[in-house]
C-alpha cells in the first residue's frame, strides 16, 4: 500500500523542493525517498520514473511561475508591469532554481500534455507585462521572445552565481529593465525603424 499522505501531487512537490536544494541535476529518486522517509520503489507508486517526477516538476515549475508574475502584474501596465513582472520572475527564479530548470529541460508528451497549458499560461503573463506598449499584432511575438530571452538569460546566469563582476547585479537588472522599455517605447512611438522601413 501507498505511504499515507503521499500521493502524485505531494511527490513532485517535495521532488520541486528537493530539486532547488540539490540542483535539477543532482536530484534523484533515491535522494527523493530518503526526504519522503520511505523506500525508493514506494515512490513508483506514485511517478511511473524519474523522468515522469521531472515532468511533473515541470508542469508546478511553468504554472507557478505564471502565477507569480500574474499577481505581481494585477493593476499595472506599461513600465510598472515591465518592472514589477520582471523583479517577480527573477525572485521566483533564484529561490527555485531547481524546478526552473525542470520547465527549460522539459518537451512536450502530446497534444494532451499539462505541460502546454502551463507554458501557455507563462506566455500570457508574459503578454500582459507588454500590453501596455500597444504593441502590433505582428511585431508582439518577436518583443515577446526578446523579453523571454533577456530575463532568463539574467536570471539563469544570476542563480548560478555567474556574475563575478564587481559591480551591483541589481543595478544591471535595472538598467536591463530600463533598456527594454526604452526601445519597447520608441517602438511604440515609431515601430518602422525595426521593420526595414515598411
Amino acid at each position: 500500500m501507498p505511504r499515507a499522505g503521499l500521493d502524485r501531487t505531494t511527490v513532485t512537490a517535495a521532488g520541486a523542493t528537493l530539486a532547488d536544494e540539490v540542483g535539477f541535476t543532482g536530484l534523484s529518486m533515491a535522494l527523493l525517498a530518503e526526504r519522503l522517509g520511505v523506500r525508493t520503489p514506494s515512490l513508483y507508486k506514485h511517478v511511473a520514473s524519474q523522468a515522469d517526477l521531472a515532468h511533473g516538476i515541470a508542469v508546478l515549475s511553468m504554472n507557478e511561475l505564471a502565477d507569480t508574475i500574474r499577481d505581481a502584474i494585477q493593476g499595472r501596465s506599461g513600465r510598472e508591469a515591465l518592472v514589477a513582472g520582471a523583479q517577480a520572475m527573477r525572485a521566483w527564479v533564484l529561490a527555485h532554481p531547481g524546478r526552473y530548470a525542470a520547465g527549460n529541460a522539459a518537451a512536450v508528451r502530446g497534444p494532451d500534455d499539462p505541460f502546454i497549458p502551463a507554458v501557455q499560461r507563462v506566455l500570457a503573463s508574459w503578454t500582459a507585462m507588454l500590453h501596455g506598449y500597444h504593441l502590433d499584432p505582428d511585431q508582439e511575438i518577436h518583443a515577446l521572445r526578446m523579453l523571454r530571452s533577456m530575463l532568463h538569460g539574467f536570471t539563469t546566469l544570476e542563480a548560478a552565481g555567474s556574475f563575478q563582476i564587481a559591480a551591483d547585479v541589481d543595478v544591471s537588472f535595472t538598467w536591463m529593465l530600463n533598456f527594454i522599455d526604452l526601445g519597447l517605447r520608441v517602438h511604440e512611438a515609431d515601430p518602422s525603424h525595426l521593420s526595414g522601413g515598411r
